[in-house]
């Protein structure tokens, strides 16, 4: 393999330290504002990650969405759910990365926004309803994790105006 092929494989340590950041960051915004729902809680994280998805690297974004959800489940005693937290992040920001970026227009970030939302409610449900054992309960989580979802998509939307051309996307 080539020097520069490697290279471009390779975390810097600029990038190292962005991306342990930006995991410090989704980890703080998921663990420190509990609100309770059925089956869980709901956070600010994925508004954390929405807005990584659209500014970082996608490689730190991705990373960082994925093992600081992951953290922080951890850390607040819901362990069982380390492993569909990780895919269901995952594909939360890809879908934002895919989809949209800084440069795109508002409607199209928001639509991005809205689907890895949809995306993350119905994953967490089934992955609930696998768990739990019980689709019934799984389901009275619904309502809460979209909800959780179109706010964190808002405050993403409301923060970027004031992001954008201040954090350029280095990707």
């Amino acid at each position: 393999m080539t020097f520069n092929r490697r290279r471009k494989r390779d975390f810097s340590v600029k990038d190292l330290v962005l991306t342990a950041l930006m995991t410090a960051i989704v980890f703080l915004a998921t663990f420190v504002p509990h609100i309770p729902i059925p089956l869980g809680y709901a956070h600010l994280g994925d508004a954390a990650i929405f807005l990584f998805a659209l500014f970082a690297p996608r490689r730190s974004a991705l990373f960082a969405a994925c093992f600081g959800s992951a953290l922080a489940d951890f850390m607040s005693g819901f362990a069982l759910w380390i492993v569909p937290t990780l895919i269901i992040k995952f594909v939360m920001a890809e879908i934002v990365c895919r989809m949209a970026d800084a440069a795109s227009l508002i409607g199209r970030i928001g639509v991005a926004l809205t689907l890895s939302s949809l995306w993350m409610a119905v994953a967490y449900t089934l992955a609930g309803a696998v768990l739990y054992d019980s689709f019934a309960a799984a389901l009275g989580s619904f309502p809460g994790l979209f909800v959780e979802g179109v706010i964190n998509s808002f405050l993403a939307l409301v923060a970027l105006p004031f992001l954008r051309g201040r954090l350029p996307r280095a990707d």
